[in-house]
């Protein structure tokens, strides 16, 4: 008669042996982001440059992304894509009897390039997304003013738009093969970014 340990020793020999029975062979671990991923990712900023006013409306600063990896470079990925972030302010107010309001359309269109880290210390990164990189920018500021004054006349302001080059770093962790979270810092529409990233 077998004891209970040696009967849980069996079931566990059978379990394995199935396991690697059902276990595709030659498998081998992969980085979380591959020559040929195409990734798109939309997140909320927080932290900005761009009109940090303390009064009136706002919206949050908004960004939506997407990426290629293109190249291979040592033990990582080179990707090339797209950027749109957008944050607006409005602030109204009034003055002997008059009223007025202000608006800010904050845009950015931009081309990013990054480097994306598939292995560490001899590891596959099987979760985490590890990159950086730089955006060539076109930075748009869009300026409404309005008011009930007849003697007032704003149409002439005006506020310059500028090309910039900006740097970021990021990381997106995969909990499933395609979702991810995503958080990244760096000088786009703002300084932090957390959101989800899709892969396919």
């Amino acid at each position: 008669m077998k004891t209970s340990a040696s009967r849980i020793k069996t079931v566990g020999t059978i379990v394995a042996f199935i396991g690697i029975l059902i276990t595709p062979s030659g498998v081998k671990a992969q980085a979380a982001y591959q020559l040929g991923d195409n990734v798109i990712s939309v997140a909320a900023g927080f932290g900005t440059s761009y009109g940090a006013f303390t009064y009136g409306k706002q919206t949050p600063a908004f960004s939506l992304q997407y990426e290629r990896g293109l190249w291979q470079a040592g033990p990582g990925v080179i990707s090339l894509g797209g950027y749109l972030g957008y944050k607006s302010y409005q602030y109204s107010g009034s003055y002997f009897g008059f009223t007025y309001s202000e608006k800010w359309n904050y845009t950015i269109f931009g081309v990013r390039g990054a480097w994306h880290l598939q292995e560490f210390d001899g590891t596959e990164l099987q979760k985490w997304d590890l990159y950086g990189g730089a955006m060539l920018g076109y930075f748009n500021l869009n300026y409404t003013y309005t008011d009930n004054d007849p003697n007032v006349d704003y149409n002439d302001i005006n506020y310059s738009n500028s090309v910039g080059l900006s740097g970021f770093l990021g990381a997106r962790y995969f909990f499933t093969p395609k979702l991810a979270a995503q958080g990244e810092i760096g000088y786009g529409i703002s300084y932090l970014n957390l959101g989800l990233a899709y892969k396919f």
